[in-house]
């Protein structure tokens, strides 16, 4: 007779961390890493000014394996950013956003730049009031 688990036994053994390393675009590397935004890294792309594992690539959709292959920017190195995260009591009428066209106040009004990239999460309309991340 079978076991109950008859069907388990002849099933791979789950892969291990380093075969499961995806790849991204390095514009989206690039952002994951804390650097600047995609919009942002997809122009420093097609300046020349980024290096992937010593060669120049243009296109922003280069795959990229973060944490295995080496992006420099400018000769410099690029690693990831010591995550932080802030909690704000957004107020109504304050627009989740970098910047506003219409001169609004905006989050990051409330918020010290420490020089990094902060990326709003959250509700994003304008009357929302309360958390946003």
């Amino acid at each position: 007779m079978r076991s109950p688990n008859h069907r388990n036994a002849k099933r791979k053994a789950p892969l291990g961390a380093e075969s499961q390393i995806r790849s991204v675009g390095l514009a989206r590397a690039l952002s994951k890493l804390g650097y600047c935004s995609r919009r942002e890294a997809g122009e420093l792309i097609a300046a020349g000014r980024v290096r992937l594992n010593g060669a120049a690539p243009r296109n922003p959709e280069t795959p990229v394996r973060i944490g295995r292959d080496t992006i420099e920017v400018d000769d410099r190195e690029v690693r990831a950013a010591e995550k932080v995260y802030w909690m704000l009591n957004k107020p109504r009428g304050v627009v989740t956003t970098a910047s506003d066209e219409r001169g609004r106040e905006t989050v990051y009004d409330y918020v010290a730049q420490s020089g990094g990239w902060l990326a709003p999460v959250g509700r994003l309309d304008k009357p929302a009031k309360d958390c946003c991340c």
